[in-house]
């Protein structure tokens, strides 16, 4: 009988090495380029923790690491794992634990249950999105049964500013301040005494944070820059498309144009403007789209978009179908053009689409992951909106409210 392969460790000495290594890069620069207070996290003491942390910027993975001396394993989107040699020299380096976005994922669960065997301690963003209008996004309650399987003690670590300084719709750094720290350590005997709604309210309540107020002021040039990345909905007409120019942006239908200041604020250009920050805009236009009686529509297209579109071989690729093609937002489907083809997704076969980064698009088709690319002003946000009130209507919840963020 030959023998039976042994099965290498996760949690290995090499990951602390290039830990270190890279914190003494990296933390100067974000303490200088996000001006960024990050309080140590003083009680570690060699014990193994899970970190549960709101979502702000790309780079929350450094700033959650450098409260901490051990090396953290943090669970990352597939999408990070399905870039070829990039992704395996990322594996070997570092280890993130791969889920698959937007859906139910048992292999995550079992190799966070393996790192914790190994003595590592696990970091997960359980909003599983970075926030686009500066309020913590929607937590799944999924995160409480993986957290009491694990029964590690529990930190839970909240970002405050990463939105003023980087918004997830831009490309500009702005000069203010960010702070990052333990807000609560909850030891498993305490968390295993309570009742799951319970919680599911503390940890919401420890990792909220609401931007959309004065606090600082984030100075830089382009303010708004690329905001059409998040805003599809005007107040004046409805569905349409913005075009931002430095700190301006523009609805392309009646001209409704607002100024983005450094105090995060919305100033009216020709007329007054009838919200002062993001985020009373982002819930007016969620609460829009919760609104749309999408059957009225019929089979009829509200946006198009030109883009590239792949195929993704989870862990491994991604496969290019086309280059230059068009994408079309319908109130019943998404479709796209395949050579001399239309190929139609109807939403009750799409199992899921999410936004990754600031304007990528997955969606998840019957077995296949189709990734959608545009422009560096293409709105992805506006497809999973779209297709989760499409579905929440197919369910027969004509009045839910989860728009997939």
């Amino acid at each position: 009988m030959p023998k039976k392969k042994k099965k290498q460790k996760w949690v290995r000495f090499r990951h602390r090495i290039i830990r270190n290594t890279a914190f003494f890069v990296l933390y100067p620069y974000l303490k200088w380029k996000y001006r960024l207070k990050v309080e140590k996290f003083k009680k570690e003491k060699g014990r193994k923790y899970l970190i549960l942390f709101n979502h702000q910027t790309a780079l929350d993975q450094f700033i959650v690491g450098s409260s901490f001396r051990a090396h953290v394993y943090f669970v990352a989107s597939e999408d990070l794992f399905s870039n070829g040699w990039i992704s395996r020299l990322l594996s070997w380096a570092v280890a993130p634990i791969p889920i698959k976005k937007q859906a139910t994922d048992a292999r995550a669960v079992l190799n966070c249950m393996r790192v914790m065997k190994e003595g590592g301690t696990i970091a997960i963003a359980p909003e599983g999105n970075r926030t686009y209008s500066g309020k913590t996004e929607y937590i799944k309650p999924a995160i409480i049964p993986l957290v009491k399987a694990l029964k590690m003690p529990l930190l839970l670590y909240r970002i405050e500013g990463g939105y003023g300084v980087h918004p997830r719709w831009s490309n500009v750094v702005r000069r203010g301040k960010m702070h990052a720290f333990v807000s609560r350590v909850v030891e498993p005997e305490e968390y295993l005494a309570m009742p799951d709604d319970e919680l599911f309210e503390l940890i919401s309540k420890e990792l909220y944070v609401d931007e959309g107020r004065l606090d600082y002021t984030y100075k830089g040039k382009r303010l708004a820059e690329y905001m059409e990345r998040v805003f599809y909905v005007c107040p004046e007409c409805g569905l349409t498309t913005f075009k931002s120019d430095k700190d301006l942006i523009s609805c392309q239908k009646c001209g409704k144009t607002a100024r983005y200041l450094p105090t995060k604020q919305f100033a009216g250009v020709n007329g007054e403007f009838p919200f002062e920050f993001t985020t009373e805009w982002y819930e007016y236009q969620s609460d829009f789209v919760n609104g749309l009686p999408l059957n009225a529509y019929g089979d009829k297209c509200l946006f198009k978009d030109e883009v590239s579109l792949f195929e993704v071989i989870l862990y491994d690729r991604k496969k290019v179908l086309q280059r230059n093609t068009e994408i079309r937002l319908c109130a019943d489907r998404i479709s796209f053009t395949l050579g001399e083809e239309i190929v139609d997704l109807p939403y009750d076969k799409i199992s899921a689409v999410a936004v990754l980064g600031k304007n990528k698009l997955n969606i998840y088709y019957e077995g296949k992951l189709y990734q959608v690319k545009g422009d560096e002003r293409f709105n992805a946000l506006k497809y999973v909106h779209l297709y989760y009130r499409a579905k929440n209507i197919l369910k027969g919840e004509e009045n839910g409210k989860f728009l997939g963020l």
